[in-house]
This record gives C-alpha cells, structure tokens and sequence, in this order.
C-alpha cells in the first residue's frame, strides 16, 4: 500500500461570482522513501496539494489516505494530534520563533507529544545535529544567516520523525550557494535517512534533485521524466 494516496480529489475555492478548481479529480501516489518534487505555474494549486496532504486543508471532493489512514474523515481536534506525529512542515521563510533559540525552536513539535525531557533532549541533539548546526543550538534567530535559518527550519521539521516531510518553496529566499546546501541536505535525509519527502519548488535544478519529478497542470499531475523537466 502506497504511503501517500491522494484519491480524485476535488479543491474549489469561491472568489466572487467564480469557482476556482486548483485540482480536479486529481490523483496521486506517494511510496515510503520517495523524494517528489512538484513544479507547476504560480497559482496552479502547488502549495493547496501540500496543504491537503499535511491536514491543513479539505478537499471539496475525494479522499487522502496517508499511512492507510483517512485524514479527510478526521475532526480538527483529530487533524491538530495526528500532524504532529505525522508531519514536518519546511516552509520559505522559515517562520522561525525570534525570541526563541535555535534549539528552542527544534524542540517545538515535541512539545506537542507526550515525551519526557530527556527524550525530548535527545532528539534535538540529534536533528541539530543531522543538519550542521550543533555549535549554533544557543543562537537566535536573528544571530543566525538565511541558510542556518532554513536549517533550523528543517531540523525542527524532522525532529519529531515524521511519516513525510512537505516543503513549500524550500530554497526559494536563499542564494545560489546556500540553494545548493540546502537541496544536498534534503537529499541527504532522504536517502540516508529514508525520510519520504513531497517538494514544491519553480526551480529546475531543486526539482532535478527528487527521484519523481511531477508537474501540476490544469489541475492534474503529470510525471515528468529528466529530460521533460529540463525543458521546462
């Protein structure tokens, strides 16, 4: 059984006289292990699907099941436990806590879960760790450049062990050079670590990086082969 399944969902949003349809009927698999990258026009309904998928959102119409269970029949109290357990969030702008640490931060999502400091400890440490930044844990945001932001970022994403990891435009307020750290960590936790990762990006080269590459167009997924994506 597939880890992700996105089964013809439907999402319509109302704007003014108009229904606008992101996705229409779509379907979409996603396997234990793999890294997806989704690429697609601005608007074209990319960040909706990731939503979908974490439980930020509904579908108008269809079913998700992700890890056999189906999070569209969940209550929001039901939603708000199972994302901690279940989802990591690497966001653009790393919507990092100011006043808090870079360890403080990581150790976020576990506050959620029913886990004793020591533990809680521990995996900090070894998130921190997974991403470079051991000798950073005490700095603030603010003490902190926009590629150690976004590492935090993905540690506290991973700190909780997720069933999959959604990241939104995850390179997309970096530089070439941190661009390119950032995608070799993503690609490191996924094949070292086996984490299953769903990544929304406009960049080829971050695309090219996932071992599925897929399009969004006219509300339908496409599978995209190498050299599809880099005629994009």
């Amino acid at each position: 059984m597939s880890l992700v399944q996105v089964q013809h969902v439907t999402r319509e949003y109302v704007k003014g006289d108009q229904r606008i349809a992101p996705l229409k009927d779509a379907n979409l698999t996603v396997e234990q292990g793999d890294f997806v990258s989704l690429m697609g026009a601005s608007g074209s309904g990319k960040s909706t699907l990731l939503n979908l998928i974490a439980g930020i959102d509904r579908p108008t119409a269809g079913n998700i099941l992700v890890d056999g269970e189906d999070i569209t029949r969940f209550s929001r109290t039901q939603l708000a436990r199972w994302r901690a357990r279940h989802i990591g969030y690497i966001f653009q702008m790393h919507n990092l806590v100011p006043v808090l640490t870079a360890y403080e931060n990581i150790e976020l999502p576990l506050l959620l879960l029913p886990l004793a400091a020591r533990e809680r400890d521990k995996r900090v440490r070894i998130a921190i760790e997974a991403v470079g930044l051991t000798d950073r844990s005490d700095h603030y945001p603010r003490q902190l450049s926009g590629g150690q932001e976004q590492r935090v970022g993905i540690a506290r994403a991973i700190v909780a062990n997720p069933t999959i990891i959604v990241a939104d435009e995850p390179t997309g307020d970096l530089d070439a050079e941190t661009t390119e750290q950032i995608l070799q960590l993503l690609q490191r936790l996924n094949t070292e670590l086996g984490m299953t990762m769903l990544m929304v990006t406009h960049d080829v080269h971050a695309a090219e990086i996932a071992s599925r590459r897929l399009r969004l167009e006219r509300g339908q997924f496409v599978e995209l082969n190498p050299a599809a994506v880099t005629t994009k």
